[in-house]
């Protein structure tokens, strides 16, 4: 639409009076402005200088028809919205211009209400449809900036994590390979998962993420498969399962090793059939979905455990990447907390510059069991103590940190952070401390069996 609201229609007709007539109208209706052709050629001119919004169009014209003049129009400018004016008896030939893309016509001898009818008509629809267009552009523009965000998520530049960006990159050009990501706790998988999901072709469909050991086992068919009004009692009404939820984009199965044995080999024949079916229902659904795994456990271990299906593994295997612990990609230590820094401050609305060098060298020989996320979690705490404008080290560390003689193990708990898994791998590591490794000493500090001391070891990797 033209600036200011104003709308300016192309009038083509070789008929004086009725070129006349309606220029002499249009301009008596707020908002319009009338600009006249004789020739299909005067109007191409028109058409190609100035920003028209609609065009009527008389059928019969010297030169050429105005259903050709109603194609060359439309490939010069496919936004022009066109009127056709046609005689009596010339059906076929509104047929024609419809399907050419006119978008509204009306018969000589006509009265000047029904030229105003069609108009308006016409007005409103290039108003609906610009509305649309902005919705469009702005959604757009929303979709560049989640991508530009969710295309960046791996920070850092070691060599390890420098090495895990390539893979990243790789694999997202494959549509339906499936991916492992094997990693301790807090390395990230989400996020490269995430990644993988915004480099893909699937970018545009839905990202959908769920914790295997998060699902109740009496709940999880449901969850995983969904399921019809009165399948069970409480089925109220039908429910999507998580790859129906998916279908198109891509399915984000974190832990996966705490999946019970008696859904992995119902997940292994999706996987193989690409169907679905609801609990309560009879009829296959086709799915389209491509499957990301996680795990921070060792899936040949459970294996031969008979915890985890060997064919299964296979069949979730097909791509593995291996995310490094932090302690292994030092290097990124540095720019991870600045730019954990830069987030909290903002967060908080506090104006933190920097952090002191006491700090960052500390933190750079500290191991970070629960790595990025452990990391994250330290620099969070910093910045809601900092009253100043640099983060100092009493804000990171306290008196329960010990770096004096063994800088491989923390030595006491930080209480602050809560993290059931690192406080209790904590607990542990000071407890064999104590007892000098002995194991019967350390369970019974710990008030746990011994058996259930070396199942956490195992767990832990201690």
């Amino acid at each position: 639409m033209s600036a200011n609201e104003i709308i300016k229609v192309l009038i083509l007709d070789d008929e004086k009076s009725i070129r006349e007539g309606l220029e002499f109208f249009i301009k008596t209706i707020s908002g319009l402005i009338p600009v006249v052709a004789s020739m299909p050629s005067e109007a191409y001119k028109i058409v190609k200088n100035e920003h028209i919004d609609i065009a009527i169009i008389d059928v019969k014209l010297p030169q050429e028809s105005g259903i050709e003049v109603l194609k060359k129009i439309k490939k010069i400018n496919s936004d022009i919205e066109i009127i056709i004016i046609s005689g009596h008896g010339d059906v076929e030939t509104v047929v024609e211009a419809l399907r050419y893309g006119a978008f509204d016509y009306f018969t000589k001898p006509f009265d000047l209400v029904s030229i105003k009818n069609a108009i308006e008509k016409t007005k409103r629809y290039i108003e609906i449809k610009e509305k649309l267009n902005s919705a469009k552009e702005k959604i757009k523009k929303l979709e560049n900036i989640v991508n530009a965000k969710n295309t960046n998520l791996i920070k850092g530049n070691s060599n390890e994590i420098s090495r895990i960006k390539s893979l990243i990159e790789n694999v997202s050009n494959t549509d339906n390979t499936t991916i492992l990501i094997s990693g301790e706790t807090g390395t990230g998988k989400e996020l490269v998962a995430k990644q993988i999901h915004a480099l893909s072709t699937r970018n545009k469909q839905i990202f959908s993420a769920y914790n295997c050991s998060a699902i109740p086992d009496h709940l999880f068919e449901s969850e995983f498969f969904g399921y019809n009004k009165g399948a069970f009692t409480g089925a109220n009404h039908d429910k999507k399962g998580w790859f129906e939820i998916a279908d198109k984009g891509t399915l984000f199965l974190d832990e996966i090793g705490d999946m019970p044995m008696f859904l992995q080999s119902k997940l292994l024949r999706i996987l193989e059939d690409k169907k679905v079916t609801r609990l309560g229902a009879t009829n296959n659904i086709d799915i389209d979905v491509r499957i990301i795994s996680a795990t921070n456990k060792n899936i040949s271990e459970l294996i031969e455990e008979g915890k985890f299906r060997e064919d299964l593994f296979y069949r979730l295997n097909t791509f593995e990447i291996a995310l490094p612990p932090l302690r292994n990609r030092k290097d990124d230590i540095v720019e991870l907390s600045f730019l954990f820094l830069n987030e909290f401050s903002d967060k908080f609305n506090k104006k933190i510059k920097s952090i002191d060098d006491t700090a960052i060298s500390l933190l750079l020989t500290y191991p970070f069991p629960g790595n990025v996320r452990q990391l994250k979690n330290f620099i969070e705490r910093a910045v809601i103590l900092c009253t100043g404008d640099v983060i100092l080290k009493e804000h990171i560390f306290d008196n329960s940190f010990d770096f004096s003689d063994n800088q491989s193990k923390p030595t006491e708990l930080i209480m602050p952070i809560l993290d059931l898994e690192l406080n209790e791998k904590y607990l542990i590591v000071n407890a064999l401390k104590q007892s000098e490794n002995n194991k019967t000493k350390a369970a019974k500090l710990l008030n746990i069996t011994v058996q259930s001391l070396l199942r956490r070891m195992l767990k832990y990797k201690l």
